[in-house]
């Protein structure tokens, strides 16, 4: 070979290398004279993020992120979500011709489809390039210059749904950029939804979650170490998370230090927020933490001056110092109008009442001075006569900075080992009396403080007496409710007897402590009952159950009630009625019925529930009149609303419980057709540590109880699910499952379920009245979620918290499911007997509610 040959060679063969080291290094990045077809992706440097096109109903097509190895496909960040577009064969994803920003271009007639918003308008770059991050960041640079403060673009300025590490959710005030997260419309639709989460940077900054312009659910202000309403985050080695509040900026961000953590923060297309991380061994979304996540997360639940505490009941309490505003509904349960001052402020010598362990009010209406001390704070409060609370701005160490709140008091909440202090201010005569901390503006002196004391031993002796009277009182007058209708003693004997049985079962099952603990449910007079439903007349009857009838009311120009008047010949005794107000009283959660009163007066048990204006579900979902109220998204509402309830009693309550008798006449609607189980008469109580009880005493209804439960009086978690399994697959297919066996050789509807689902024909079982706006995937998810649910084994049954993953996530991997337990109770016939089966059987002592129509 001659030198010139030799030369050429080495020249081509370097540039082989040269070019296949820029493709290799190249992977993750793209030059303004290049773009993504639809059928290209770009992936960032280490293979953690991916960018494309994606189409999640095979109509519309989105541009957007996502996880590159998890299977699940999870979508951190769609370009054009309230742009889609139709035709995907002659679009392209690619810079701008401005540099500094991103498109998507329709080659053919070169329109552009949708842009980007500019961060920097007025750059001109020399040779910009898009970049994706191992962060899921998609970014606009210059080449070369991969410094994060200039970059010309950014994805992590316009967040979806989704918050990742290094993100930051807030304002950046010197561009009046705002970064909050907005849900998707639906699981299936990217555009914009109705809930979002944003940080309100007047005051004391806070995060709220918002439906429309409606408050749903507050943070709390950051106190140097979380947010004051989230005590269940704190710095870990796995996770620290930032707070800034400057003049130039104000957000918050977490990173994950452990690796191989994927975390991610989502609000989803139903109003949740929701912390995920990403199990490797179980190669699924595990939900870390949501919110709201009880009663007393929604906002304001307590209304102006009262706080919400989950482990009271009621959970509503008024502040010392203040009684309800309307005595009236807050007696029903309601405490949405809160409280007001019992003592007037004269702005002379008011003092301020110690509450620890609180979440902090409500503070875009605050003034935030990190140099005062919390003796400043207390005396600049004390001064200003429109200032009605203060706190530590930061307790991070110790105590410092100043916050002090003006005007009502709003969504504060009691935690246990959590929270704060805050300090109420109240009038000095109320501070005396309950004992609090006294505090004296300038110009008290000692005369003032003596005259306090002297005060303070009279209204002690005063306190005992009105104790004593009190005592001696509730002898003759349980509740203010309960009038001279009957006589005396009867009226005393069947209230305190309940009353009695309540506390002490309270000791025996539920409190660790020595003391018993007292519910405090109204009791209501049954003459002030009966006038309200016309003497339990037909015309005010919403229902009627295996125990008794519902009846629609208003008590003394209350809230409309719903009134479940047990009859006397029902198999609802002493015992049934206890455990349900024993258990409904304390359990606080969007998707259970809240009870809210009853009534207990010679033979007469009546429970008094918030009012559902759509019944209960069996009345719409099996009347062919109503089941077109529910289309698709309805029922995945109800499917996923009735599992988050679910799991709450298994998991997340304060007990846990097993329900027992779940169905779909036990689950109400109200007037926006969300769930709430009800009817706890047949629940129990498991311990922590407890996997499975056994009874004598099998309670439930046909076609609802696990075969284990009927057979042998095995109850557990499990059958629940399989109860909630039968429920998934009603709600869907709109017909009953009216029992464990084969009837004139038809398939009762968890077998004819599972034949559609072993013959690929599941979209044959839903519901015609859903009609054709539904999605396909979710529809076959859901089935087969229900098909999991009532296998036969109690073993191969998913727990509620997988339910409820499986239910959330768009491409969860599941399962196939097994055999259902369908085939219970078959009738058979034997040589061995001259009789036949007549298909039914005795186990134990068994209770049985029969499926018929209303």
């Amino acid at each position: 070979m001659s030198g010139a040959a030799a030369l050429h060679s080495c020249f081509t063969f370097l540039a082989i290398i040269t070019f296949f080291a820029a493709s290799a290094t190249s992977l993750d990045t793209i030059a303004a004279n290049e773009s993504i077809a639809s059928d290209q992706t770009l992936a960032s440097a280490n293979d953690v993020f991916q960018l494309g096109f994606f189409t999640p109903d095979n109509a519309n097509y989105y541009v957007g992120i996502w996880y590159k190895n998890i299977p699940d496909r999870t979508y951190v960040w769609v370009a054009n979500r309230d742009g889609p577009v139709a035709n995907s064969s002659t679009v392209v994803f690619k810079i701008g011709d401005k540099g500094n920003n991103v498109v998507i271009l329709d080659q053919a007639n070169k329109n552009i489809l949708w842009s980007s918003n500019q961060t920097r308008a007025n750059s001109s770059p020399v040779n910009p390039v898009a970049q994706l991050l191992d962060n899921g960041n998609l970014v606009v640079r210059e080449a070369g210059d991969e410094s994060s403060s200039d970059y010309l673009w950014q994805s992590f300025d316009f967040p979806t749904d989704t918050l990742l590490p290094e993100m930051k959710l807030g304002w950046d005030l010197t561009q009046g950029l705002d970064r909050f997260l907005n849900s998707w419309k639906t699981p299936q639709d990217p555009s914009s939804g109705d809930f979002s989460f944003k940080i309100d940077y007047h005051g004391y900054p806070e995060v709220f979650l918002w439906d429309k312009s409606t408050k749903l659910y507050r943070s709390g202000p950051w106190n140097g170490i979380r947010f004051s309403g989230v005590p269940e985050m704190q710095s870990s080695s796995t996770m620290d998370f930032t707070f800034v509040s400057d003049q130039q900026q104000v957000y918050y961000s977490f990173e994950v230090n452990t690796p191989n953590i994927i975390s991610r923060l989502t609000v989803n297309s139903t109003g949740t927020l929701q912390r995920y991380t990403w199990v490797e061994d179980s190669k699924s979304w595990s939900m870390f933490w949501e919110a709201p996540k009880d009663q007393c997360d929604h906002f304001s639940e307590c209304g102006p001056y009262g706080f919400c505490d989950t482990n009271a009941s009621p959970i509503c309490n008024c502040t010392r110092g203040f009684s309800p505003k309307n005595l009236q509904a807050w007696n029903l349960r309601d405490g949405s109008a809160g409280c007001v001052r019992r003592t007037e402020l004269d702005c002379s010598s008011d003092g301020f009442l110690l509450l620890k362990g609180m979440k902090l009010p409500e503070s875009s209406n605050t003034v935030v001075d990190m140099a005062m001390s919390l003796d400043d704070c207390r005396k600049g409060c004390a001064k200003n006569c429109s200032c009605t609370g203060y706190s530590s701005a930061n307790i991070s160490n110790g105590e410092a900075g100043c916050v002090m709140w003006f005007g009502e008091l709003l969504d504060m909440r009691h935690y246990v080992g959590a929270g704060q202090d805050f300090y109420v201010k109240l009038s000095a005569s109320d501070i005396v009396a309950f004992g609090g901390l006294v505090t004296q503006n300038s110009s008290s002196n000692g005369l003032g403080t003596l005259a306090i004391v002297g005060i303070a031993a009279g209204g002690s002796v005063l306190l005992l007496a009105l104790t004593a009277f009190l005592m001696w009182k509730r002898k003759t007058s349980l509740n203010p409710h309960i009038r001279n209708t009957e006589p005396q003693g009867a009226r005393e004997r069947s209230q305190d007897f309940l009353l009695n049985e309540v506390v002490i079962s309270s000791k025996r099952e539920y409190s660790r402590e020595n003391k018993p603990e007292e519910l405090e449910l109204p009791l209501f007079a049954f003459n002030a009952i009966a006038l309200a439903t016309k003497n339990f007349s037909d015309e005010n009857k919403l229902g009627q159950g295996g125990f008794g009838c519902v009846y629609e009311c208003r008590i003394e120009e209350g809230p409309v009630v719903a009134v479940k008047r047990l009859s006397k010949n029902s198999g609802q005794g002493m015992e049934e009625f206890k455990n349900e107000v024993q258990l409904i009283a304390r359990l606080q959660h969007r998707n259970l019925v809240r009870l809210i009163g009853c009534c207990v007066e010679m033979d007469e048990k009546i429970l008094i529930y918030e009012y559902m204006e759509h019944k209960s579900l069996d009345s719409v979902l099996f009347s062919k009149t109503k089941s077109s109220m529910l289309n698709w998204e309805r029922r995945f509402n109800i499917i996923c609303g009735i599992a988050r309830g679910l799991l709450y009693l298994h998991q997340d309550s304060r007990f846990r419980i097993i329900h027992r008798d779940l169905k779909a006449s036990n689950i109400l609607l109200d007037g926006e057709l969300n769930p709430k189980i009800s009817d706890f008469g047949m629940a129990r109580i498991f311990g922590r540590d407890q996997v499975e009880a056994n009874t004598k005493r099998v309670v439930g209804t046909y076609g609802y109880m696990a075969p284990e439960y009927a057979m042998d009086g095995q109850f557990s978690e499990k059958s629940d699910v399989f109860s909630f399994g039968v429920l998934v697959l009603e709600i869907i297919s709109g017909k009953k499952n009216r029992g464990f066996y084969y009837a004139n050789n038809e398939l009762n509807l968890l077998g004819h379920s599972w034949k559609l689902w072993k013959e690929g024909k599941g979209l044959e079982l839903l519901d015609t009245a859903v009609g054709d706006a539904y999605s396909m995937n979710e529809v076959l998810r859901c089935i087969q979620v229900g098909l999991l649910c009532v296998q036969e084994h109690v073993d191969d049954r998913p727990v509620m918290s997988s339910v409820v993953l499986m239910l959330s996530s768009e491409n969860p991997t599941m399962p196939h499911p097994k055999n259902p337990g369908f085939c219970l109770g078959r009738a058979i016939e034997t040589d061995s007997s001259s009789s036949k089966h007549d298909g039914t059987c005795t186990v134990n002592q068994v209770t049985v509610t029969m499926l018929d129509a209303r």
